[in-house]
């Protein structure tokens, strides 16, 4: 801890640092999300030289998030149930040994469309243990105080390892074999494994009170979600807005890129464009803290997230690529700075016990409707065009913030980022 000097009869609360343990899992996590980045990127392009079906194409991105609506829940359990270290070793160590398997198939010629489907989807089955013991430990090593600093850290590692460092590193992989490229990511996988297992000691497994049995964890888990007045309608609202951004940017390219459409951007230039959402992206993890301390949780998470839903329509309304360009990078810092929050508060007000389940309940129906969102927003393009379909999604989008924000109001949650809520069950 740190303390700052002060003049005789002044007090100012000491700020405690975020600690060589939050470090070493930080540390891992850039690791791990290095790895995605290369994966992220070196899967489509593997998969174009294996296949032209738009169909066999568009089934990698449904294999990426399918576990997280299969197997969420129940990853919850687990999550809760074992030490959360140790859940994470296992589930890196596992990623490592599936990408070296699909290395070699690679190598031998083996590799297929059927087959790197399978792949993401186990390696998505990884994902989801890794992510949720992650999340769920964070509040196990700092202080409650501090989440909103720490959860801005591991969002801006996990956008710098995966835009800025793994998304280019795959390019140069794919050049010199994709077989290198799974080989680099099981590397990768495996040291976010291990340092974990050498660099961070303790138990990390909460004793829960409540039921033994796996579904009645569950259920006890969901009924805790459905009942508490806060978390409910923070689930509601994220899963809402992640349908609608889903929706929003699977059409985008359309809108940017071509002769023919509204921008006129090439395929080289939209990459850009996409790491203008990650520049912004880390400037709102690094600042999130900051806003949080001056205005309050609750203020502050709302007005981003509005302030990011009304960026989008920046570049319908003015379809130039320097308004492209700005409202991209300030929705990622603003869109940013509301995840942190929302994730910062849901931390404090589940129980330790808890937040596995909590986690992966959420994240199951967040995640599961990014597919049905791009769906529907392909046949509302198709039939409608693609401005009322941007449309729609920010209505959308603003509908959900209003409900929030109408929610936390009548749940007369404190407006204070180091106030922890009680659960506020109605």
């Amino acid at each position: 801890m740190t303390t700052t000097e002060t003049r005789p009869g002044q007090t100012k609360p000491r700020r405690v640092q975020l600690g060589r343990p939050f470090g070493v899992q930080l540390a891992s996590t850039g690791l791990a999300n290095l790895g995605d980045g290369i994966l992220g990127t070196l899967a489509p392009l593997l998969a174009l030289s294996l296949t032209s079906s738009p169909m066999l194409i568009s089934a990698l991105t449904a294999a990426t998030w399918l576990p997280w609506l299969l197997f969420g829940l129940v990853a919850g359990v687990i999550v809760d149930r074992v030490d959360r270290r140790r859940a994470q070793v296992a589930a890196l160590l596992a990623r490592a040994a599936l990408l070296g398997s699909a290395a070699w198939l690679t190598l031998v010629g083996l590799l297929s469309i059927p087959l790197l489907i399978a792949l993401l989807m186990l390696y998505g089955l990884t994902e989801v243990v890794a992510d949720l013991g992650a999340t769920a430990m964070v509040p196990d090593l700092v202080p409650p105080d501090r989440l909103p600093a720490a959860n801005g850290r591991v969002i801006g590692v996990q956008q710098v390892a995966n835009t800025f460092l793994g998304a280019p590193l795959a390019g140069v992989l794919i050049v010199l074999g994709a077989g290198l490229g799974f080989g680099v990511s099981a590397g990768l996988a495996a040291l976010a494994g291990l340092l974990l297992l050498v660099g961070l000691k303790g138990d990390f497994r909460r004793a829960s009170s409540g039921p033994t049995r796996p579904w009645a964890q569950v259920r006890e888990g969901l009924a805790f979600l459905v009942r508490h007045r806060v978390l409910r309608p923070l689930v509601i609202t994220g899963s809402v807005l992640n349908l609608a951004a889903s929706g929003y940017f699977a059409v985008f390219v359309l809108w940017v890129v071509g002769p023919e459409s509204a921008v006129g951007l090439t395929e080289t230039q939209y990459p850009l464009v996409m790491l203008g959402l990650a520049v912004g992206a880390v400037a709102g993890s690094l600042v999130a803290a900051a806003f949080d301390k001056r205005f309050g949780t609750g203020r502050t998470m709302i007005g981003a997230f509005i302030a990011s839903v009304l960026l989008m329509v920046a570049p319908v309304v003015w379809p130039t690529p320097v308004s492209l360009v700005l409202s991209c990078t300030l929705v990622g810092v603003t869109n940013t700075v509301g995840n942190v929050l929302s994730q910062s508060l849901r931390q404090r007000l589940v129980p330790g016990d808890l937040l596995g389940r909590i986690g992966g309940a959420g994240r199951t129906l967040s995640y599961g409707l990014m597919p049905l969102g791009a769906l529907l927003a392909g046949a509302l393009a198709e039939h409608a065009g693609l401005p009322v379909t941007f449309y729609a999604a920010v209505a959308l989008s603003l509908l959900a913030c209003g409900y929030l924000a109408l929610r936390l109001r009548a749940a007369d949650v404190p407006d204070q980022p180091a106030v922890v809520a009680a659960g506020a069950a109605s």
